[in-house]
């Protein structure tokens, strides 16, 4: 006899699979073993009654407040308990009802859809990338003299940096790299932006270079259009933009180019992000500031399959909030977008592990780990063949082979 939790669809499947279960029988029972909770803010208590009474129905359970029951409460947050299947179910019963059932049941069930979506392919310009078996990783390459990290290529203009980039990005794709993070400006907290001819003149000779020298797709982490259209002109893919398409023109750049977009949130700005640093509801903070971001992007004709959510570790966030993204990863699932986080050397781990940024590689690949865990599907890092090897560790345990 064996008692376990359920841990992810994929191992449940194999279980079945191993029994020897008719596939079709894995098809119908597996969204049985499927048990998630959905939470819900200030409903209204007659619908909250209304659905706790269609939820026991169903064989589930909806937590409400007490006052909702006896009628002293008007509103009331609603936690729900159910299997896949039995959500539903609940769609079902409740799609036509009123008092504001109809319109919830269409929003659970797009979060729902959204929620349970393992596959995700990247619709590149002139390809895709796979984004569904294991988290893919991002190589950073910056092209700074200021970098954080020290890694910066461009410091004292380096009169070879063109031969050190094309080396070091050669060498990550060996190691694992399936995008190249190139970036022309320093982001870090305190940071004063730079202009966009700067900018150019650091990034736009490395890109014309890779664009030729390699096959990996090519990721250009800046913030302003004029960049943007220049790098995308040149070869690159992917803008990889920290202010979250701010600039409406970022937009209409992305939609021109057909490039890729990543979309990250950020409290303020590089300069001052980390002197004020307030949330009261951290990850719904983020995830609606995301999801006001997609709408604007596929609003503004950015092709849905493009797009890729980053929550912005360390952009506009202190310690115990980038534990709490980290630990709270999966959550950002609702908005049926591939995940991507970036956590490598940054500050919260060498004030949790007293290192300096030079001595934060075991702290990083601790943080990507349990980000692929929770439902990252790309690790932006600088170890590339150090977090490629861990991911191979993690993906034998899950597949239970060497």
């Amino acid at each position: 006899m064996r008692i376990f939790p359920f841990s992810s669809r994929i191992e449940v499947e194999k279980m079945m699979h191993d029994i020897g279960v008719d596939p079709c029988g894995v098809k119908i029972m597996l969204p049985k073993a499927q048990t998630f909770l959905i939470l819900l803010n200030t409903v209204n208590s007659i619908t909250a009654n209304i659905l706790k009474q269609e939820m026991l129905a169903i064989g589930a359970e909806s937590a409400i407040t007490r006052g909702a029951l006896t009628g002293k409460s008007k509103k009331t947050d609603v936690l729900m308990i159910a299997s896949l299947s039995q959500y539903r179910r609940l769609l079902q019963k409740i799609r036509l009802q009123p008092f504001g059932l109809n319109n919830l049941s269409q929003e659970l069930d797009k979060n729902i859809k959204n929620y349970t979506k393992h596959n995700f392919t990247l619709s590149l310009r002139s390809s895709f990338l796979n984004l569904s078996n294991q988290a893919r990783i991002m190589g950073i390459i910056n092209l700074t003299p200021d970098s954080f990290s020290g890694d910066g290529l461009y410091k004292n203009c380096a009169a070879n940096y063109l031969d050190l980039a094309l080396k070091k990005a050669k060498k990550m794709v060996s190691d694992g790299a399936s995008i190249i993070d190139l970036g022309g400006q320093s982001s870090r907290p305190g940071a004063k932006p730079v202009s966009a001819k700067e900018e150019l003149t650091r990034i736009l000779p490395v890109v014309k270079l890779l664009a030729k020298k390699i096959k990996t797709p090519l990721s250009i982490d800046t913030d302003k259009p004029i960049v943007a259209q220049a790098c995308l002109d040149s070869g690159a893919q992917i803008i990889n933009d920290i202010s979250g398409l701010r600039h409406k023109n970022m937009i209409k750049v992305a939609v021109r180019y057909k490039a890729a977009v990543v979309i990250m949130h950020m409290q303020g700005v590089p300069l001052s992000m980390q002197k004020i640093v307030t949330y009261r509801y951290l990850i719904d903070e983020i995830a609606l500031y995301l999801k006001k971001a997609i709408n604007s992007a596929e609003g503004g004709g950015i092709n849905p399959d493009k797009i890729i959510v980053d929550p912005g570790i360390g952009f506009g966030k202190n310690v115990e909030h980038n534990l709490e993204i980290i630990n709270r990863l999966a959550d950002f699932k609702i908005l049926g977008k591939p995940i991507l986080i970036g956590t490598s050397r940054k500050s919260f781990i060498g004030k949790i592990l007293g290192a300096d940024v030079g001595n934060r590689s075991s702290g990083s690949l601790a943080t990507c780990v349990i980000a692929a865990k929770n439902g990252a599907n790309i690790l932006r890092v600088h170890d590339v063949k150090e977090t490629s090897q861990a991911l191979k560790i993690v993906n034998a345990i899950r597949k239970n082979k060497l």
